[in-house]
């Protein structure tokens, strides 16, 4: 257990430093709100692009695609029931207006990528690596269509599901990046060297951006804001006791791997994406509050994930 604790802090802890170093330099004036306007526009027409594009060409080929998908089911379900129970949840507990879809995001969209590979890499080894980018193309997928419209409609409130606007705002860079990375992976497309370390340079840009972002906004965040109020509340209890829960429920009606299944539990019980305050505050949307649910979740992941683990084990 103690060893399993100090694993997953050790995983946590340079998110925690990146966002430290958003926040002392935004206090000593070396960056300010138009930096992270900059930063919101770099993050999400450039580097996280070509992160799409790099990350799936370079970990998956069309055989061990087409190898992996039957298990992809879990994730969809899992994510598909708990995006339905945060629409039940944020009407029954009458979440603010501004804030709903950010709330929604955050209930059932997890951080499958910049904490979740690096957790399961030190907790289950190399082996685990294709069944995280499994359910990290799920959680991409819904996380730029449903829960990008989400947060849109915080911030702009006459915005419909099924409309030429929002089908604009959901083709957005990354998911065009997304699509032509799988066709790239079903063609048997091969980039060019020099392509490919492009877009590996410039998608490693996206951590270390959005984390300093988040530092940024929680530099010019009242400390009355971090309190532990129902919305945070109700997104810990959908990140580490809900969403989990879940998949463990599914795995007893879907058979898959003992690895994988342990790998999809793990996923399911990530702290918020780093992504949506950046998305949050392109829209107009409540910024602070996905910041905030960003950093709460990141740090109570240190707790949870060895209690999860000691659990599944």
């Amino acid at each position: 257990m103690l060893l399993t604790l100090l694993t997953s802090a050790e995983s946590i802890l340079p998110i925690v430093v990146m966002i430290i170093v958003g926040y002392v330099t935004a206090r000593i004036g070396w960056i300010n709100n138009k930096v992270g306007s900059a930063f919101t526009k770099l993050i999400l027409n450039v580097s996280l692009p070509c992160y799409m594009i790099w990350n799936l060409t370079s970990s998956f080929d069309r055989d061990k695609f087409l190898t992996l998908i039957g298990g992809i089911l879990i994730p969809i379900l899992s994510m598909g029931l708990c995006y339905i129970a945060s629409i039940g949840v944020s009407k029954l507990f009458k979440i603010p207006k501004g804030k709903t879809g950010v709330f929604r995001t955050a209930f059932f969209c997890s951080n499958t990528i910049f904490v979740g590979l690096p957790i399961n890499l030190a907790l289950f080894g190399e082996q685990s690596v294709p069944y995280v980018l499994l359910f990290y193309i799920v959680n991409t997928v819904l996380f730029w269509t449903v829960g990008a419209y989400e947060i849109s409609t915080d911030g702009l409130s006459s915005a419909k599901l099924f409309s030429k606007s929002t089908l604009k705002r959901i083709a957005t860079p990354t998911l065009i990046a997304f699509a032509v990375g799988l066709i790239l992976i079903m063609f048997k497309i091969t980039l060019p060297s020099f392509a490919t370390d492009s877009f590996k340079y410039l998608g490693n840009l996206t951590t270390p951006l959005a984390l300093i972002f988040i530092g940024l906004v929680l530099c010019s965040t009242k400390l009355s804001e971090f309190k532990l109020n129902k919305e945070i509340l109700l997104v810990l209890f959908a990140r580490f006791i809900f969403s989990p829960l879940l998949v463990v429920v599914l795995l007893h009606f879907i058979p898959v791997p003992s690895l994988m299944g342990k790998v999809f539990i793990i996923q399911s019980a990530m702290p918020v994406m780093t992504n949506i305050s950046i998305v949050a505050k392109g829209y107009g949307a409540d910024y602070k509050f996905a910041s905030v649910a960003t950093v709460v979740t990141s740090v109570a992941c240190i707790v949870a994930i060895p209690c999860i683990m000691a659990l599944i084990q």
